[in-house]
């Protein structure tokens, strides 16, 4: 317990809301961390942690980076993440019984919070929240409930691109070997479209049977050991499973020009970019590249529900990025350094005007 008074103490975010789910034995943590642009808003996650610690602090971490995302693209939205460690995986009415008390959780905070999906938690259990709460976000204008993974991945796709005029010279995914990290709803939408766009693509996933099937589904290249991951020679190596996976080890093991993907917080602290640099490797900053579902998401609230439309407003993605990395060039600094200013120019500007 001492352990997650610490992280309170040193977190520079607005609110840590907590709770312990007895029947299921799970903690739950909402955490807001900015309200500068409008209502706080982030997915929910269901993970299993090693302790409720771990739990708390993945919870800040995302959402952290959901005020980074938002900022980036300005949509009037401030950052906000939930975790449900849990002890075990969950499902029918035990995982029920937990959603509908944490939707109540939800509503104590009378819209200040809205969530959505994150990783472990699916359409199917939003629609099932949506009986016991109204403060969630990512439906159309008829009510039904919008799958934010192909927004999320169409994003990366632009981000790609971008990504590769910069390094190459050339947008064109011909030829282009990618590596994807991750077969879940996003990592598998993207596989589809990458081989699409005529990309040679290889695949891994802790689950292995997810990605036989993705692999054999889209005709990639399967990965059978997720440590294999790192070392592949590649043009793009696509993060979209889970973070911290840039760090002091894997990254000299790194056989890529360029890192890509929409796993969040893929850095494991921010020094590991200059460790990219270093080594010539373009990062292109996770909470710019991952920023599909929530665009998305924020043109779904104001009534555009057009699937092709909503694609368009996404190749924003694609835009921003290019500004980033153009002023990181010019300034011969990281790409996270022109996202992060970036960020606080935006967060700056609506603070000054109140």
């Amino acid at each position: 317990m001492r352990e997650i008074e610490k992280l309170i103490e040193t977190w520079d975010g607005l609110a840590v809301l907590t709770e312990f789910d007895r029947p299921t034995g799970t903690w739950i943590f909402v955490c807001i961390h900015d309200n500068t642009l409008g209502p706080s808003t982030g997915g929910t996650r269901i993970a299993c942690y090693d302790s409720p610690a771990d739990g708390l602090r993945d919870a800040m971490r995302l959402s952290e980076g959901m005020t980074q995302k938002w900022a980036a693209v300005n949509l009037g939205f401030g950052g906000a993440k939930a975790v449900l460690a849990v002890p075990h995986p969950m499902e029918g009415a035990e995982r029920e019984g937990l959603l509908e008390r944490y939707a109540g959780m939800i509503n104590l905070l009378g819209g200040n919070f809205l969530t959505g999906e994150d990783m472990g938690i699916t359409s199917a259990d939003m629609e099932f929240m949506a009986r016991h709460t109204d403060h969630l976000h990512g439906y159309d204008v008829d009510g039904k409930k919008v799958d934010p993974s192909p927004y999320t991945a169409r994003g990366v796709l632009t981000a790609i691109e971008t990504a590769l005029e910069q390094k190459f010279g050339v947008r064109s995914l011909g030829g282009r070997r990618v590596v994807v990290q991750g077969a879940g709803n996003v990592g598998g939408h993207l596989v589809r479209m990458l081989t699409e766009a005529g990309a040679e693509v290889s695949v891994t996933d802790v689950d292995n049977d997810r990605a036989r099937s993705v692999a054999s589904e889209c005709g990639a290249r399967l990965i059978n050991s997720n440590e294999d991951v790192y070392s592949i020679d590649c043009d793009v190596f696509a993060p979209c499973a889970v973070g911290a996976i840039l760090n002091r080890e894997t990254i000299p093991r790194l056989n890529c020009s360029i890192v890509a993907g929409s796993a969040n917080n893929q850095l494991d602290t921010a020094e590991d970019v200059e460790s990219l640099r270093a080594r010539d490797i373009l990062y292109a900053p996770d909470y710019i590249v991952n920023a599909g579902g929530a665009i998305s998401f924020a043109y779904l609230g104001q009534g555009i529900s057009d699937p092709a439309e909503l694609m368009a407003r996404v190749d924003s993605i694609g835009t921003n990025l290019a500004e980033i990395l153009q002023e990181a060039a010019e300034r011969n600094e990281s790409s996270l350094a022109a996202a992060e200013r970036r960020v606080a120019r935006t967060l700056e500007g609506a603070r000054d005007r109140g």
